[in-house]
């Protein structure tokens, strides 16, 4: 990787910047908690991260995201092994010139319209207003540090 490349951020990546002597500044966490201060925000979020809460927002996730991504990968897979294995099937004219593969193919594009409508759904029922609750308490506790 060039030092020079306009699209990495050397600020951001927290080596890059100069320590005022004219060299480098070491990259890596800041020195110790000031004990006046309280938690710093790593401590916070890593507190929030390891609370029930959050837990709860993960395992909704990974109860919605695992199976309709099994789901789909499996059906995307049906499709493209029945293309090599089957082609007189997926030749088979359906109406006029659409046979099954056509299908199949825009089937792909509703299941993938029809999935992403299924996620926005259940993010909205079952996971934003815990996750916008945790993400209130997270900035609550980060004001409070930083005073």
């Amino acid at each position: 990787m060039r030092l020079d490349d306009p699209w990495y951020d050397a600020l951001a990546s927290g080596w890059g910047e100069l320590d005022g002597a004219g060299g480098f500044a070491p990259a890596g966490p800041p020195g110790p908690v000031d004990p006046r201060r309280g938690h710093s925000a790593a401590d916070i979020y890593l507190e929030v991260q390891r609370g029930e809460a959050f837990q709860e927002v993960r395992r909704r996730y990974r109860r919605f995201v695992v199976p309709a991504s099994l789901a789909f990968l499996t059906w995307y897979l049906v499709y493209v092994v029945a293309a090599i294995t089957a082609p007189g099937l997926m030749a088979r004219p359906v109406a006029g010139v659409v046979n099954v593969a056509m299908v199949a193919g825009l089937g792909q594009f509703l299941t993938t319209f029809l999935l992403t409508g299924a996620y926005a759904r259940h993010a909205r029922l079952r996971r934003d207003r815990a996750a916008l609750e945790l993400r209130w308490e997270t900035q609550e506790m980060t004001r409070g540090a930083e005073r």
